[in-house]
């Protein structure tokens, strides 16, 4: 049994034990919701994939916490082909991002202005930081999407930066063809996510493993 489950799931083998790192993804995962829910409440743009969801549930009416989990399990299908190993954390990343930007969604208020929109960004930038380095740092597995990104790398063998440039062109030009926000924002959280990351990660990495090339949050 621990051989199958060892097979799909990548499990940490030493350091912090589980229950700290549970509280610390669950925590880190909660934080990117309520980050992910002020930047759609700014409204002056969004990250690629957030961009993404934002289209798919304009687009089809359903919430946009919905939209996430969706895709989410819709990516990790992808894992199949690409032989990407599943880790805990990664299962409550497709399920807690989603239904935490729902709940926090329906009580942050709408940015009056571009000004205040913009104060709410960066505000924002520095919670998603904050919750990505928490997730990073409890070691329990890629979210979908990063790990859709890296399994596509290890197969076609192309440069990293190639494929994340790649999938994120991709995303955006749907999520904004379907009516999804690009603007000053997506630009803002493209150039100031990794460095935030950077700085916050050593406060939560339980392994010391290094800052990964992707840091989306999902």
């Amino acid at each position: 049994m621990r051989r199958f489950i060892n097979s799909i799931f990548e499990v940490p083998r030493s350091g912090a034990p589980m229950w700290k790192r549970l509280v610390l993804v669950e925590t880190g995962l909660i934080i990117c919701g309520f980050a992910f829910a002020i930047m759609l409440q700014a409204a002056i743009g969004l990250d690629p994939w957030d961009a993404f969801h934002l289209g798919l549930s304009i687009v089809t009416g359903v919430s946009i916490g919905l939209v996430v989990v969706i895709v989410g399990f819709a990516v990790l299908f992808l894992w199949i082909f690409l032989k990407q190993k599943l880790g805990i954390g990664t299962i409550l990343n497709a399920i807690t991002i989603g239904i935490s930007i729902d709940l926090f969604i329906a009580v942050i208020p709408k940015a009056p202005d571009f000004w205040w929109g913009l104060g709410y960004f960066l505000v924002a930038i520095l919670i998603n930081g904050l919750g990505i380095s928490m997730y990073i740092g409890a070691g329990l597995g890629p979210g979908p999407r990063d790990g859709l990104m890296t399994g596509i790398v290890r197969i076609t063998g192309r440069p990293i930066w190639l494929v994340r440039t790649a999938i994120e062109v991709v995303v955006l030009g749907l999520g904004w063809l379907m009516g999804g926000a690009v603007g000053l924002g997506t630009i803002i959280y493209a150039f100031s996510i990794g460095p935030v990351v950077h700085v916050m990660l050593p406060w939560f990495n339980l392994d010391e493993v290094k800052e990964p090339e992707e840091v989306e949050g999902h």
